[in-house]
This record gives structure tokens, C-alpha cells and sequence, in this order.
């Protein structure tokens, strides 16, 4: 049913493309005929119709030059000769050697003057277009997989039949195979040209070579796997020869046939089976596939056919590591070597834009790079080649991989792979555990197991693959700096990367992980030689000395080295104040070098140290934190960074002035801010500062440290202005106000809590807790007020009131209850109204402040507050008061509304005489 579909769908598309193209020869064959004519009796043609024009557009465009030149013929009337050149048949190249194929380019049609746009125009270009696709593309296509086919369906039917023995049936195989293969060749070379534009895919010489060889290798694999008349190797010599043929073949065929030998060369090794398969036959032949496409795809630049060929070749080297018992490390290694020398002699040998740099590397180049990477690695850490010392020959491929890379600068895929694979490998030999610290033993453990070790080649092989990291990345990084900047910052970065990740994995896995002098001198020594490189790359930049992204990786590894130096070299506490300290050092470098990493390496260090002290707040312990109130590890494991930070912030103002100082300031203020907060809690908690639950007098602190920050942050944008200060000060004070309101007014209240206010009548808690912050808030509120949008100066007015009032209030109440004011101890009447006194003494005095300040929002609190007021006497003051206390209270209710009253009709009588 399959075979008599493929046939149908085949015939129909013949016969109505011979039938239609038919027509068309003939109408073409009248209109040439009538223009002869015109030309030869000197008449002009008269304008197009519509209709002509409609019929011209469906002349074939390889008719369009035969047509203008007959058109451009002189009329003999000018008694000049007239010699019409015979078109030419062939593209003959400047040796006059015959050249054709899809891959010749075409000659440039002359350029025709396009008629205008109608309706039937467009409707006859789309049938124009279906006509060609089904004529010349999909006629040739379902021909070409009828052939190939047909072949294989007539060895069936004589199997089937019993009409020839199995040798006959297969030596007619194979020479319908060498038929179509001869015909194609025959085809090319009788002068066969592309007719239709756009036809390239179905060019008929590729097509019957390419079912030829399908045919000739069904013909080989059925010769050995299903009837055994040859053995294996002679099997996978001629199914290899095929392959190998094929390939050479699309030199004058094109790719798509390339890709047809090449894939029927890869597949051989799985048609041909062995009974002991030989390591050496496989990756020998591979190599010989490997060269033979490489040289082709090289002769034509097809990159597509190249990493086809790399990527068949990896998946074989990949499965024979994996599948194959006891693998044979010196096949491994030949394919390996052959993979790296056909990428840098064949491929990418003689390509002139190697140092060009709108072209960084070459994409073929990254999947050899991915298989030999992967290759190494297996070398290196599967068990299988561990145990019998292959660590060594990966360490060599990792090696060989950036050697080629330093040769062939487009191969730049190599170097990312190699230093991935590093990086893999020594990250796996670090301990599978969690490492945990036991300060109270002085020492550093693993779950209370010692640290598992590897054997010493492992660390001789990083110091050698580090070394070799080193030179080759800043050797060549130095030499892209002027040109390509993808390169040299590929270079650098992969430079500084693999050999800090090999230090910090030989450190944990042989070194001493609580002081290891040995690793700290190690980690000095790449500092220095991190940044004499960053130095050495900046001098041949164009422009001298710019300091662009390479030289920001050098430099950016010396500081990750310095960081890893003092890990190794102190302990807790030093190691959290040197880091501090260590800003000022890139900060006092811009004084000779205008570098823009070096601000933001002295970021990195606030980076650092924020990290260190997330990690343990103490700074070196809990268990060596001592209890001495200020003087103590957390003055200079907080102070000591905020002095450093403030001073590299100085510095860079004078000199690079850029973002890097702003978050300098920043970090300055917010560990300025840390040691205050710090301190607070360690002497409020008995030097203990990470247990115990939190009280108001604590929590007025940070209150009072966030609205301080908010202020300084507000100063600093000021005089530098800045988003991340602008918005980092709103949001320092919006989190002061969110404390306000949710730990001051409901958590914490000594009104809810009956929490101790103190024994001293005005400096207790409730001044710390209370009237401090109200005084903060109304000053960064007044402070901010033309500097911060209106509902942030607007906010902070309005806690400050509530804040003011609250002190008041509950001043009121410790006054008649003494140390504890909880609710439940009941209210007096001599308390209560006191209380309506008092809220009408701050409604005035709101009022008061809101007229002298322009505050509408503090004149709105104050109506508030006294509205308040006014309800408390009429509904509770009248149930609860007796006597003269009662009258008393609306008395001066009355006679405070009254002097409000009074207060603003002068107010508006004098703004109106102002107006007026």
C-alpha cells in the first residue's frame, strides 16, 4: 500500500508538471516568435495590456534575459552587423576548469522594469510559485526517495519470489547503486544547470547520487548482516569507503549529500557487528572519517557538515568510555588528539579573520569542545580511570585544549570548556559534607569526621593545571587587549577562575581549615600575581591603561584571592576587621590609576564583611564574646569597617566619584548605624546578643538608628544625588514609622505589656521609648519636608504628633499608677480628667505649631485630637465624673473651643486684610 502511494503521488506530479510546463514553452515559443518579427520589421511594439501583462508575468524567470535580449536586438536598417553570443552552458572558474553544482553562484538577471500591481498579477504569481515548487523541487524530491526505494523493494520482491539466488539479487543491488551513481555524474557533466531560480535543493545530480549511495550501502550491510557473504572487516571497509566516497563526492554535488555519507559513515560501526570489537579499528576509522570531512567542509566552508562530523564523533568516544568494559585509554586519547588536530589544521587552518573583532570564535568549534571536555572529565573522575591513574592523560586533554586555543583564537569554545571541566573536577574532590564550626573547641571539623583526602597527584596535577591557566590566560589576554575584547576578557576571567577554584578545593580537601599558613602564602602569591597581570594587560589597551573588562577580571581575582588570604591566615574576628580594613586598599589605588573595577572591589569588601557578619553577628563567637559593655569584640568587628568604609567613600570622592563612592557612604552609615544597634543590645541583654526576647527600651533604639539613617541618607543625596539614596532614605523612614506603629504603640506598650517604665520620674522608658522618637521623626519630617515628596514629610509629622501625645498620655498615667501602667490597675476620676485637660493642651499646641509651621496636617491632627477630647467629656466624662470635677471638665471645654474659636476668626480677619 506504501510503495503504490508513493508511486501514484509521484506519477501525478510528473505528469501535471510535463503537461504544464508544455503549455508554457509554447506560449513562450509564440510570444518569441511575434517579437522576432516586430524587431525585424522595425516596428514598436505597442503598451502591454493588461491581459499580455498577466501572461508575461508567468514566463519562467530564466526566460526574462532571452526575452530583453531578443528585444534589444538593432534593427539591420542600421547596417551594422549583428552577432548573437551563444549563451553559455557551463560556469567555467578563471583556471577554465568546468564547475557546477548548487553551490556556484548565480549570475545576476537583469534587472526588468516591474509592471504595475493587478489583481490577476498576484493570483498568477502564486500559482507561478506552486507550479515551480511542484515542478522542480518536489518532482525531484519524491524521485530521488522512489529510486533509492525501488532498489530496496526489488531486492524484497526477488527475495520474496525466489526469482534469483541472494548473490544475483545483490549484485543487482549494487549496480543499480554504481547506475545511479554514474548517472548523476553523467548528468553534471553534459552541461546541467539549475533552470528555475530557487531550485537549488533538488538539484537532480545530488539527488541520484545520494540514492545510489543509499542503495550501495543497503546493498554492503545486507551482503554481511543478513546473508554472510563477507566478513566484518571487509564489511566495514567497503561501508566505510561508501561513506567516505559520498563525502568527497558533495565537492561537486553539494552539503546535503555530505550529510548523506556522513551519516551512513557514522551509523557503519553499528551495521558491522563484532564479536570482539577492536578499539583501535573503531577510532582509526572514525579519525579517517573525521580528516576526510573536515578537509571537505573545509574546501567549502560548511559549518554545519563540520559539526556534524564533530558531534558523530563524540557521541562515539562518550559511548565507547561508558559502555565498553576495561576501555582503552590509549584509543581515547588518539581520538582525542585527532578531534583537536582536525580543528586546528584542517578547519580552522589559513582563516584570515582570526584577529578581526566582529568575529570572537567560531560556533562549530564549541561541540569538539563539549566532547573532549567531557571526555577529560571522565577521565578524571570515573572510578574506572581513577583507579588505574588516568587522571593524568584528562589533566593532558584539559592542556592540549587550551593549547589549541592559544594556536587557533576562533576555537575560543575549547577554552570554556576546558576551565568548566577544571572547575568540576576540583569541586568534586572537595568532602561531600557540611562543614561546621566548633569555636568552643578552637578548632574545625566535618560532622566530627576528618577530612577526606586525596592522593597527591591530584594535587600536583592543580598546581600544574593552575599554572598552566595562569600563563596562557594573561599571556593572551594581553595580546586581545587592544583588539578583540570578548577574547582577552575570556581569557583573563577563565585565568583567575580555575586557579582559585583549585586552591579553595586543595585547601579543603589537604589543608587546615582553621589557620593553614602554607595556603595563606599560596593565596598571597596569586594577590601579587593576579594584579601584576591586571597591570601587564593594561599597558597594551588602546588606549593605555583604560582598565576594560579583562583587566577587571584580573584585578577582581587578586581581591577574591585577598579574601580567601585572610580565611586562611587569621580567624574569626581578625579575619572580619581585615576585611573591612582591606576597602581602603583598592580606594587609595585610584589615586594613580582611574580603573573603574577598583570602586567596586572596595564594594565587594562591604559585600564581604555584610556576609561575615550575617553568618555570625558576634563577630568570633558567641562563646568568646565577652560580657564588658562597649569595649568588646563587636566595637571593632563593626566600628573598624565603618571607619574603613567612610574613609574609601572620602577617597573616592576625591578621585573617581562615581557609584562605587555613593555605596561607600551608604556602607559607612549603615555599620555606623549596626555598631550603635549592636552595642545596645549586647549591654541591654547582658552580653548575650542573640537570644532573649526583645524590649521596648531595645527596640527604641533601632527606632531611633532607622530615622537617624533615613536622615543621613536624606544629607548624603543632597550633596550627591542619587535613586538608591533617595529611595534607601524613604524606606528607612517608612520602616522606622512601620516600628512606630506596630512594636511602640501595640507589641510593646508598657500599657498592654505592664512592662517596668523605670524608677526615675522623667529619663525612663517612656522618654526613651517615646518622646526621642517623637522628636526624631518631627525633625527628619522638617528636615525632608522640601526634599522628599509631600506625603513622606506629611507621615512623619503625623507620628511625631501620635509619638508626642502617647508620651504624654502615659506620662499622665505613670504619674497616678508609678512604675506599672497596665490597663487592668484601673483609671481614677482625679486621672480621668486629667487626661481631657492634657488633650486639649496638645490640640492647642498642635494648632499652635501647625500655624507657625504652614502644617496643614498637624492643624488636621489637632482638630482630631480635640474632636477626641470633645467626645471623651460628653460621653465619658459626664457617666464617670462626679461633683466638681464634672463641672470642671466642661468648663474647660468650653472655654478652650472658645479661644479656638477665636483664635481663627482673627487669623482669617487678618489673611483677609493681607489679600485685601
Amino acid at each position: 500500500m506504501f510503495e503504490s502511494l508513493i508511486g501514484l503521488v509521484a506519477i501525478i506530479a510528473l505528469f501535471v508538471t510535463i503537461s504544464r510546463q508544455q503549455s508554457r514553452i509554447g506560449l513562450v515559443e509564440r510570444e518569441l516568435g511575434a517579437l522576432r518579427s516586430l524587431v525585424l520589421s522595425g516596428a514598436v511594439p505597442p503598451a502591454a495590456k493588461p491581459s499580455e501583462q498577466t501572461v508575461a508575468d508567468n514566463v519562467p524567470a530564466d526566460v526574462i534575459p532571452a526575452v530583453a535580449a531578443a528585444a534589444d536586438i538593432p534593427s539591420p536598417a542600421t547596417s551594422e552587423p549583428v552577432a548573437a553570443p551563444a549563451p553559455p552552458t557551463e560556469t567555467e572558474d578563471s583556471t577554465g576548469e568546468i564547475v557546477s553544482g548548487p553551490w556556484t553562484a548565480p549570475e545576476p538577471a537583469p534587472k526588468a522594469v516591474e509592471p504595475a500591481e493587478l489583481p490577476g498579477a498576484t493570483k498568477a504569481a502564486r500559482q507561478s510559485d506552486v507550479e515551480t515548487a511542484l515542478g522542480t523541487r518536489w518532482a525531484v524530491w519524491v524521485g530521488g526517495i522512489a529510486l533509492a526505494l525501488g532498489g530496496l523493494f526489488l531486492i524484497r520482491y526477488t527475495i520474496e519470489a525466489g526469482i534469483f539466488g541472494p548473490g544475483v539479487r545483490l549484485t543487482m543491488a549494487g549496480a543499480l547503486g554504481l547506475v545511479l551513481v554514474v548517472g548523476g555524474e553523467f548528468v553534471r557533466r553534459t552541461g546541467f544547470k539549475m533552470p528555475v531560480q530557487g531550485a537549488a535543493g533538488a538539484y537532480i545530480p545530488a539527488i541520484l547520487t545520494a540514492a545510489g549511495a543509499f542503495i550501495l550501502f543497503g546493498t554492503v550491510y545486507a551482503a554481511h548482516g543478513i546473508y554472510g557473504f563477507i566478513g566484518p572487516a571487509l564489511a566495514f571497509t567497503l561501508l566505510g569507503a561508501i561513506g567516505v566516497a559520498t563525502i568527497a563526492a558533495a565537492l561537486v554535488h553539494g552539503q546535503a549529500l555530505a550529510g548523506v555519507g556522513l551519516v551512513g559513515a557514522m551509523v557503519t560501526p553499528v551495521l558491522v557487528a563484532s564479536q570482539a570489537p577492536n578499539p583501535w579499528a573503531l577510532f582509526g576509522y572514525l579519525a579517517i572519517v573525521l580528516a576526510a570531512t573536515g578537509v571537505i567542509a573545509r574546501m567549502r566552508d560548511w559549518k554545519l557538515l563540520m559539526a556534524a562530523a564533530f558531534f558523530g564523533t563524540g557521541v562515539w568516544t562518550i559511548l565507547y568510555m561508558t559502555d565498553a568494559p576495561g576501555a582503552n585509554l590509549s584509543a581515547i586519547l588518539l581520538i582525542d588528539a585527532v578531534t583537536l588536530a582536525v580543528l586546528a589544521l584542517v578547519w580552522l587552518a589559513r582563516r584570515g579573520d582570526e584577529t578581526t573583532p566582529d568575529r570572537a570564535f567560531d560556533w562549530p568549534s564549541i561541540v569538539p569542545g563539549l566532547f573532549v571536555a567531557f571526555s577529560a572529565l571522565g577521565l578524571s573522575v570515573d572510578p574506572a580511570f581513577a583507579a588505574a591513574g588516568y587522571a593524568l592523560p584528562g589533566a593532558v586533554v584539559i592542556a592540549a585544549m587550551v593549547a589549541v586555543t592559544l594556536y587557533r583564537p576562533l576555537a575560543l569554545p575549547l577554552l570554556y570548556a576546558a576551565g568548566l571541566v577544571t572547575v568540576l573536577i576540583y569541586l568534586g574532590i572537595i568532602p561531600p559534607t557540611s562543614i561546621a564550626s566548633d569555636f568552643s573547641g578552637g578548632a574545625l571539623g566535618v560532622d566530627g569526621l576528618p577530612v577526606a583526602t586525596s592522593n597527591a597527584l591530584t594535587l600536583r596535577i592543580g598546581i600544574a593545571l593552575g599554572l598552566v591557566f595562569i600563563g596562557a590566560g594573561f599571556w593572551a589576554a594581553r595580546r586581545f587587549a587592544a583588539g578583540t575584547q570578548i577574547r582577552a576578557a575570556s581569557w583573563a576571567a577563565w585565568g583567575v577562575i580555575v586557579p582559585l577554584v583549585v586552591l579553595l578545593a586543595l585547601w579543603f580537601t589537604f589543608g587546615n581549615l582553621d589557620r593553614d599558613p602554607v595556603y595563606a602564602a599560596a593565596a598571597a602569591l596569586l594577590v601579587v600575581i593576579f594584579a601584576a597581570g591586571g597591570e601587564w594587560i593594561a599597558r597594551a589597551e588602546e588606549p593605555p591603561l583604560k582598565g576594560g573588562v579583562a583587566v577587571s577580571f584580573a584585578l577582581g581575582g587578586a581581591a577574591i584571592a585577598g579574601l580567601l588570604l585572610m580565611h586562611m591566615a587569621f580567624d574569626s574576628g581578625w579575619t572580619t576587621i581585615l576585611l573591612g580594613a582591606a576597602a581602603i586598599v583598592p580606594a587609595l589605588a585610584t589615586r594613580w590609576r582611574s580603573y573603574p573595577v577598583l570602586g567596586w572591589i572596595s564594594v565587594g569588601a562591604v559585600i564581604a564583611v555584610l556576609g561575615r557578619v550575617a553568618f555570625d553577628p558576634t563577630i568570633v563567637g558567641a562563646g568568646f564574646l565577652s560580657t564588658t559593655p562597649v569595649f568588646n569584640w563587636l566595637l571593632p568587628g563593626y566600628g573598624v569597617p565603618a571607619l574603613a568604609f567612610g574613609f574609601a567613600a572620602w577617597q573616592l570622592a576625591r578621585t573617581t566619584n562615581g557609584r562605587p563612592r555613593l555605596a561607600m557612604e551608604a556602607a559607612a552609615a549603615l555599620f555606623a548605624l549596626l555598631t550603635l544597634a549592636m552595642l545596645v543590645r549586647h549591654a541591654m541583654h547582658g552580653g548575650v546578643i542573640d537570644t532573649g526576647a526583645m524590649t521596648l527600651a531595645e527596640q527604641s533604639i533601632y527606632t531611633l538608628i532607622a530615622i537617624g539613617a533615613g536622615a543621613i541618607l536624606v544629607a548624603i543625596d543632597m550633596r550627591s544625588p542619587s535613586s538608591v539614596l533617595r529611595y534607601g532614605s524613604m524606606a528607612a523612614g517608612v520602616a522606622s514609622v512601620a516600628f512606630i506603629v506596630v512594636r511602640h504603640f501595640v507589641v510593646l506598650n508598657p500599657l498592654l505589656t505592664d512592662e517596668s517604665t523605670g524608677r526615675i520620674p522623667v529619663f525612663n522608658l517612656l522618654f526613651l521609648a517615646y518622646l526621642l522618637p517623637a522628636v526624631a521623626a518631627g525633625g527628619l519630617a522638617l528636615y525632608a519636608r522640601d526634599k522628599r515628596p509631600k506625603w513622606y514629610a506629611q507621615m512623619l509629622a503625623v507620628v511625631s504628633a501620635a509619638l508626642a501625645f502617647a508620651y504624654a498620655t502615659l506620662s499622665v498615667r505613670r504619674l497616678f499608677k508609678g512604675e506599672f501602667i497596665g490597663l487592668w490597675s484601673g483609671l481614677g476620676q482625679l486621672e480621668t480628667y486629667t487626661y481631657s485637660a492634657l488633650w486639649l493642651v496638645i490640640g492647642v499646641a498642635l494648632l499652635s505649631a501647625g500655624v507657625w509651621l504652614k502644617s496643614q496636617v498637624l492643624r488636621i491632627a489637632s482638630a482630631a485630637l480635640i474632636a477626641i477630647a470633645v467626645l471623651k467629656v460628653f460621653i465619658f466624662d459626664m457617666s464617670e465624673l462626679e461633683g466638681v470635677l464634672r463641672a470642671l471638665s466642661f468648663i474647660g471645654l468650653g472655654a478652650v473651643l472658645i479661644g479656638i474659636g477665636l483664635f481663627y476668626q482673627r487669623l482669617l480677619t487678618r489673611a483677609a486684610r493681607e489679600n485685601g
